[in-house]
């Protein structure tokens, strides 16, 4: 479960992280795809995270840490 919370973190702040730069560069389609994405995986993120213990809340902040590098890095390297 650890790994699948950690990836489920990655991939909302990666999206998230990619989506606040398409924001900032008024790239409207991705904005809006990503946009989806991004309530999509949270349906499935909050109710395992709410519930969880503090060693699963570090994990999940990994992910999120760890996604936010990827998120910024994807974006710039897509639009450059």
């Amino acid at each position: 479960m650890s790994t699948r919370l950690f990836i489920t973190a990655w991939l909302q702040v990666a999206l998230i992280a990619g989506q606040t730069w398409q924001i900032a560069h008024q790239k409207w389609l991705g904005c809006l795809v990503v946009s989806f994405l991004i309530s999509f995986v949270w349906c499935f993120n909050i109710s395992r995270i709410a519930v969880s213990g503090m060693a699963e809340k570090v994990i999940y902040s990994l992910g999120s840490m760890f996604g936010t590098a990827t998120g910024l890095a994807l974006a710039w390297w897509i639009y450059s």
